[in-house]
């Protein structure tokens, strides 16, 4: 079972209709009992980050995450502030991330307002390939996705950062620590590039 997590903090759906368009089946979860057996969990995300912290703990969904990810070794994919939440924490906020991959979260810096570039990054951006990853498996270098967010990764290790876009400096847009991994973009909004992708993670095993 492909578990996507429902912790009111963003549209699951969009995400589940799109796994459904290319042929796979997800089930929308809040149960930590359901959650223990899901065989791959996906954690989106849009808003705050320690309110996301807060309504993971609240579900009791924090424990079974972690547990999941270091003891059964399923695969995790977090999108967006679903992605934040795996590293350390987040300027945004003051309480821990999962911590599941070694990083932190930082909010776009004041040299690129200062070029004029509007936070928040939003719209298509190409990326750009930095370490193997499943997840990108048969994708052209090509590929594009959309992009909303005012925030993103600083990998403590590079080889944590899987791919990198640019929007007034280099940024990381793509992180993975063996069965953990985080898009910093919305594959569920990026047509046949965002499909790729989700088809390449609902295919690991």
């Amino acid at each position: 079972m492909i578990a996507i997590l429902d912790y009111n903090m963003g549209n699951v759906s969009s995400v589940k209709n799109m796994l459904k368009k290319i042929g796979f089946d997800a089930e929308v979860v809040n149960s930590p009992s359901v959650l223990q057996q899901a065989s791959k969990i996906i954690l989106p995300g849009v808003g705050s980050f320690d309110y996301a912290v807060r309504s993971l703990d609240q579900l009791g969904l924090t424990k079974v995450i972690k547990q999941k990810a270091a003891e059964d070794k399923t695969p995790i994919l977090g999108i967006c502030l679903g992605m934040q939440l795996l590293t350390n924490g987040s300027e945004e906020g003051e309480l821990p991330g999962l911590g599941l991959i070694e990083g932190y979260t930082r909010r776009f810096s004041s040299e690129i307002i200062a070029k004029n570039y509007k936070i928040p990054h939003m719209g298509w951006d190409f990326i750009e390939q930095k370490n193997d990853s499943p997840l990108l498996t048969g994708m052209k270098e090509a590929s594009r996705f959309y992009f909303v967010h005012s925030y993103h990764v600083v990998c403590e290790n590079e080889a944590s950062s899987i791919a990198v876009a640019n929007y007034g400096y280099e940024f990381t847009c793509m992180i993975q620590k063996n069965n953990v991994y985080g898009v910093q973009f919305h594959p569920e909004k990026s047509h046949k590039y965002g499909m790729g992708l989700l088809k390449n993670f609902a295919e690991l095993t």
